[in-house]
C-alpha cells in the first residue's frame, strides 16, 4: 500500500497551521529539541500560551516533550516526532504548492 502524498494540498495540516503551532514546528525542525522556556523566548508568547499550543501538537502526536531536573528545577524539553515531522514537511510542501514557484 502507497502512503506517499499525491498531491502537495493533501499535507495541508490544519493543526500545524496555527501561526504559533506552526513557529513551534519550524523551531523544533531546526533545533532536533529545545527547552519550553527558549522555545518561550523565541516565540514570544506567555507560558500559558505556549502550553496550550504544545498541548495541542502533544494530543495530534507531533510533539512529545522530555522532563528532567536541572540545577534543581524541573526542565522541560520539546522535540518533534517522527509522525510530527513528516506532517511539517508535508504541510510545508503543502503551501510552497500555494504559493507557488
Amino acid at each position: 500500500m502507497n502512503n506517499a502524498v499525491t498531491d502537495p494540498m493533501d499535507g495541508f495540516d490544519t493543526t500545524i497551521h496555527a501561526p504559533n503551532r506552526l513557529r513551534i514546528c519550524a523551531l523544533l525542525d531546526t533545533a532536533g529539541e529545545a527547552e519550553f522556556a527558549v522555545v518561550q523566548r523565541q516565540l514570544d508568547v506567555s507560558a500559558s500560551v505556549l502550553s496550550k499550543h504544545v498541548t495541542v501538537l502533544m494530543e495530534a502526536g507531533y510533539v512529545e516533550q522530555r522532563k528532567a531536573v536541572r540545577d534543581t528545577r524541573q526542565r522541560v524539553w520539546l522535540r518533534l516526532t517522527r509522525q510530527g515531522r513528516d506532517a511539517y514537511q508535508a504541510h510545508l510542501a503543502a503551501l510552497r504548492a500555494i504559493v507557488g514557484p
